[in-house]
């Protein structure tokens, strides 16, 4: 299995994916992705700023946003980061394939993430997700993420934010 950087000409199997988990989401009563994002405009962009990318091996298995950025909905928050003044990374819309469940696929996105991290002498990961999204949040406190508080996206929807430290 490899990790690469996402091209346009991997928008429509990033998005069979995406489609899978706003699936998932809706017959498990999460209100996650309801409401048509992430759409392909967002994919596009992604890949454009160079923040898309894919995990494959003949074809797609799982796809990340990972980048050395201030998230501004990450200013604001109901609780506290563990990391202050300090430059971080986000990681959003991480998606496995549902046929590649169980396999670490996530793990290995996030292994990557931070392998970039060590790399770029970054050392914090930064992540937000869905107060009713239970398998992600095992996954990141599984990872080492703790939880910070609360965070509310542009569109005004409240997520739960966790930080991740990494090791020097």
């Amino acid at each position: 299995m490899s990790i690469k950087k996402s091209s346009v000409n991997d928008v429509q199997a990033i998005m069979k994916l995406v489609h899978q988990a706003q699936l998932y989401f809706k017959n498990n009563g999460i209100d996650q992705w309801q409401d048509g994002y992430p759409k392909d405009e967002n994919i596009y962009s992604d890949i454009d700023k160079g923040h898309s990318y894919v995990l494959f091996q003949n074809n797609i298995m799982a796809t990340m946003y990972f980048a050395f950025e201030d998230d501004p909905c990450y200013k604001d928050i109901d609780g506290q980061w563990l990391t202050n003044n300090q430059a971080y990374a986000v990681i959003h819309r991480i998606v496995v394939d549902e046929n590649y469940k169980g396999q670490n696929l996530a793990k290995q996105l996030l292994d990557f993430a931070i392998e970039q991290c060590l790399q770029n002498h970054i050392y914090s990961i930064r992540i937000d997700t869905h107060h009713d999204n239970q398998s992600m949040q095992r996954f990141l406190t599984k990872n080492g993420f703790e939880l910070c508080g609360q965070i509310m996206l542009e569109s005004g929807a409240p997520r739960i934010a966790f930080e991740k430290i990494l090791n020097k």
